[in-house]
């Protein structure tokens, strides 16, 4: 009796070996899709489409080339159409292509725009001057003038400060960078658009930054 206890005790304590860990290869863009090609198009702003036809071998060469994705510009409709193709390594190729294109539409230059195709952190905001303050005429016209500053001084110490990129489009404004670093754009944009002066600006930009430095 003693014995076939003790055998039990021995027969449950072996290890069963475990069933090899399976290895499958990452699926690529056509196949996440079930083979379907993936499009998007941008239409192209009528005061974009000469910029567009300049720059258009440095827009295609590093969509084409490093992310693996098509793209061509349809003359009849405007647009810009890009699509996934059998060596597209990851199916977020597609979208980081097309928010470089529209970066680019917005009027961003082509260095400053190519990051949001190499780093994921980065994309673009966009508002209006009514948004936060109604404003019309003469006091318009101020208030894009404030945000410029002489010969764009105080917009580039609003990019330079927070490392962003910013483009006053009439009465919209597009930012690109980072999420933290578009608050304290905008936020700094906003103060001036309410009638801030610059200095005052100036110095809240630099003990926040000096914080996000930290």
């Amino acid at each position: 009796m003693a014995e076939s206890t003790q055998m039990e005790v021995e027969i449950a304590t072996v290890a069963v070996p475990l069933p090899v860990k399976p290895i499958f290869k990452p699926l690529k863009a056509h196949e996440m899709s079930d083979g379907k090609v993936q499009f998007r198009k941008l239409p192209v702003p009528p005061n974009r489409y000469s910029p567009l036809k300049k720059a258009w071998l440095d827009i295609y060469t590093p969509v084409y080339d490093q992310m693996k994705i098509d793209i061509r510009m349809n003359l009849k409709s405007r647009k810009v159409e890009l699509k996934t193709r059998a060596d597209t390594p990851d199916v977020s190729n597609l979208q980081k292509s097309a928010d470089f294109v529209h970066a680019f539409m917005l009027g961003f230059d082509i260095p400053d725009a190519i990051s949001l195709l190499r780093m994921d952190e980065l994309y673009v905001e966009s508002f209006e001057i009514k948004d936060v303050k109604t404003l019309k005429g003469e006091h318009l016209s101020r208030a894009i003038g404030r945000l410029s500053g002489k010969g764009g001084k105080t917009k580039f110490a609003i990019e330079n400060s927070t490392k962003t990129r910013i483009v006053i489009a009439d009465t919209r404004i597009h930012i690109l960078g980072a999420f933290t670093s578009i608050k304290v754009a905008r936020s700094s944009l906003c103060s001036l658009i309410m009638g801030s002066p610059a200095g005052k600006v100036y110095s809240k930009l630099r003990s926040v930054s000096a914080r996000l430095a930290e």
